[in-house]
C-alpha cells in the first residue's frame, strides 16, 4: 500500500540542488478523476494501479492525453522511490563514507515534471518506467535496483568507499588465481593464508556457485536473484570439500573476511578509498603505537643501556614530519599534472579548491562558485579527498618505512633489526592511520577548523610554497 500524493507529487531537485516537492495538478486531477474510489486519504493499492496506469502508457492508443498525464503519474511514483533509495543510501553507509543523500540526489532527479516530458533527453525516472517489466517484480523495488545501478551514481560513491555489491556476487566471480595475486600484492597474507583462502572459495565454487548457476538455467526466463547467503546444507557440503576440518557455521565467517578484502582491493583499483575509523584528537595529542611499542620489554627498541628509546623516537618524528611533507607534495604534483594532461581546466582549480577547503576551511559550496562549479558535488568529485588521502597514506608508509629502519640502526643491535623488519610495517600504519584519519574526521564533522589538522597544516605549508614559487 502507498499514499495516494506519490502519484501527483514530484520530488526534485532546485537549482543549487536542494531537495523539493512539487505537486502537479493535472496529474492530480487526472489520478483522482482515473480511480475515484481513491481519496487524498486512502491508502493506495500499488500494484493494481500501476499496472492500469503502465497499460495506458504502453497502449497503442490515440488517446495522447491519458496516456502523457498516465506517465506523469508513474513518473511522480518513481521520484519518490529513488529519493527512498538515496535515504537508504545515506543512512547504510553515509556517515561512515562522508556524504548525505543530498549528494546522492542529482544524479537520479533529473525530472522537472513537465507534461508531456520532453523527447530531446531521457530523464533517470523515464529509463527506469521504459526498461520497467512487471512480471520480474514491483516498479519500487525496480526502481531502486537502478538507483543502485546507476554508473554516475555509483562512481560517486566509489570516491567515497562504497562498494554497492553483496559479498557472495563477489566471492562468485573471483577466481583461486585472482584471489592469490590480491591476497599477496595488496593485502600482504603469508602464505598459509593463501592457501587457506584459495582452498575455501574453491569450495565456494564448487557448491554455492555450481548451485546458483543451476537455478540460473532453470529460471531464466524470469530473471536473476540477488545472491542470498549459503544454506546450512550448502554450508556442510563445502566443509566436506576442505582439506582439514572446520565447523560449517564458521565458514560463513571466514568467506565473508575473504569479500572483505576483495571489496577493499576493488575499491582501491576503481578510484575509491578504503573506510577508515573516525578519530578525533590532533596527532599531537596522540601516543603512537610506536611509542607504546618502544616501553614493551619485548621491543627490539628497549632501553636496555645500548638502545636509546628517547632519542630514536624524537629522530623518528622528525623523519614522520619530513615524510608527510613529502608525500603530500608528490601526490598534489602528481593530481595536478594529471589534470593537466587530461583536463587542463581543472587543473588550477583543483589546486584552488584545495587551499580554500584545507587552508581557508571554506565550505564546498562556496567553493563551487569561486572556482565556476555549479554545485557543491562537483567540487568533492574535483577534489576526491578520500582518494587523496589515501595515494597520500600509501605514499607515506613506503617512504617512512625506509625511512625508520635506515633510521633505527643506530639505535638498535643488528639481530634485532629483522624482528624490527616484521613488525615495522603494522606500526607505522598504524601511526599514519591515525593522521590520515584526523584529516578525514576535521572534513566530516567541522566540529574543529579543517586547518588544525596536522594532515592540513603541511598541505597548506606546501601550496603556500608553491603559490610563492610561481
Amino acid at each position: 500500500m502507498g499514499a495516494a500524493f506519490h502519484y501527483y507529487q514530484l520530488v526534485a531537485i532546485n537549482g543549487t540542488g536542494a531537495r523539493r516537492i512539487v505537486e502537479i495538478a493535472a496529474a492530480k486531477s487526472f489520478f483522482f478523476s482515473a480511480f475515484p474510489q481513491i481519496s487524498p486519504q486512502s491508502n493506495v493499492p500499488n500494484a493494481p494501479i500501476q499496472r492500469q496506469l503502465l497499460e495506458w502508457v504502453r497502449a497503442n492508443s490515440p488517446e495522447t492525453e491519458k496516456k502523457n498525464l498516465a506517465e506523469r503519474c508513474l513518473l511522480c511514483f518513481i521520484s519518490w522511490q529513488s529519493d527512498r533509495a538515496c535515504t537508504h543510501l545515506e543512512v547504510q553507509f553515509g556517515s561512515h563514507h562522508g556524504f548525505r543523500a543530498s549528494d546522492l540526489l542529482p544524479f537520479v532527479l533529473d525530472d522537472d515534471g513537465t507534461i508531456p516530458t520532453p523527447s530531446t533527453y531521457q530523464t533517470f525516472a523515464q529509463s527506469v518506467l521504459q526498461s520497467f517489466k512487471p512480471k520480474q517484480g514491483s516498479l519500487s523495488t525496480w526502481t531502486n535496483l537502478r538507483v543502485k545501478h546507476h554508473s554516475e551514481l555509483n562512481r560517486f560513491l566509489l570516491e567515497c568507499g562504497v562498494y554497492l555489491i553483496g559479498d557472495w556476487a563477489i566471492l562468485n566471480d573471483t577466481n583461486s588465481q585472482q584471489l592469490e595475486r590480491i591476497f599477496r600484492d595488496f593485502h600482504r597474507c603469508t602464505d598459509l593464508e593463501i592457501q587457506r583462502g584459495k582452498a575455501l572459495l574453491t569450495a565456494y565454487h564448487a557448491i554455492y556457485r555450481a548451485d546458483r548457476l543451476l537455478e540460473r538455467r532453470q529460471r531464466s526466463h524470469r530473471g536473476t536473484r540477488r545472491c542470498k547467503p549459503p544454506s546450512v546444507s550448502q554450508l556442510e557440503r563445502m566443509a566436506a570439500l576442505l582439506p582439514s576440518p572446520i565447523d560449517p557455521e564458521d565458514i560463513t565467517t571466514q568467506l565473508q573476511t575473504i569479500a572483505t578484502r576483495l571489496r577493499s582491493y576493488r575499491i582501491h583499483v576503481r578510484g575509491g578509498t578504503l573506510m577508515t575509523e573516525s578519530l578525533d584528537k590532533s596527532q599531537e595529542e596522540r601516543v603512537s603505537l610506536t611509542e607504546q611499542r618502544s616501553a614493551n620489554a619485548s621491543s627490539p627498541l628497549k632501553d636496555d643501556g645500548e638502545d636509546r628509546p628517547g632519542e630514536f623516537l624524537q629522530s623518528y618524528r622528525k623523519e614522520f614530519l619530513n615524510a608527510l611533507e613529502d608525500s603530500l607534495a608528490s601526490v598534489t604534483t602528481a593530481r595536478f599534472q594529471k589534470l593537466q594532461r587530461r583536463e587542463p581546466e581543472k587543473a588550477q582549480n583543483f589546486l584552488t579548491a584545495l587551499h580554500l577547503f584545507h587552508c581557508e576551511d571554506r565550505i564546498m559550496s562556496d567553493i563551487a562558485k569561486e572556482v565556476g562549479l555549479k554545485a557543491q558535488y562537483q567540487v568533492a568529485r574535483l577534489l576526491k579527498l578520500k582518494a587523496f588521502r589515501a595515494d597520500v597514506r600509501q605514499q607515506l608508509l613506503v617512504l617512512l618505512r625506509d625511512r625508520v629502519l635506515e633510521l633505527a640502526k643506530a639505535y638498535t643491535a643488528p639481530e634485532r633489526l629483522y624482528a624490527l623488519n616484521r613488525e615495522l610495517e603494522v606500526l607505522l600504519e598504524e601511526q599514519i592511520d591515525r593522521a590520515i584519519d584526523d584529516a578525514q574526521t576535521a572534513t566530516q564533522t567541522r566540529k574543529t577548523p579543517t586547518s588544525t589538522s596536522l594532515f592540513a597544516r603541511i598541505l597548506c605549508r606546501h601550496l603556500n610554497s608553491s603559490r610563492t614559487s610561481e
